[in-house]
C-alpha cells in the first residue's frame, strides 16, 4: 500500500492555547445622536390624497382645455342671463 503524500500545511491543534484575539483592527462604529423623524402615517396619507386629487383635477382641466382648443369651442360662446328677483 502507498503512503499518503505530505501536505504543505501543518495540522492544527484546536485544544491547545484557547481562542486567539482577532488581528484585524476595527474602529468602533460612529455614534450618531441624530434622531430620525418618522412622519405620522395619517398625515402622510392626507398629503398623498391631496396631491392625488390635485393631479387628477389638473389632468381633467388639461384634457378639457385641449379638447376645446381642437373643436374651437370657447366659454365666450355662451351668454349667461342672470335675473335678479
Amino acid at each position: 500500500m502507498a503512503s499518503p503524500l505530505q501536505t504543505a500545511k501543518q495540522p492544527v491543534d484546536l485544544a491547545a492555547g484557547g481562542a486567539r484575539p482577532s488581528r484585524i483592527r476595527r474602529d468602533p462604529p460612529a455614534r450618531t445622536d441624530k434622531k430620525t423623524v418618522v412622519p405620522d402615517r395619517d398625515e402622510r396619507d392626507q398629503w398623498t390624497v391631496t396631491l392625488g386629487v390635485l393631479a387628477f383635477t389638473l389632468a381633467i382641466v388639461a384634457i378639457i382645455a385641449g379638447f376645446s382648443a381642437v373643436t374651437g369651442w370657447s366659454p365666450s360662446d355662451r351668454v349667461v342671463h342672470i335675473r335678479l328677483e
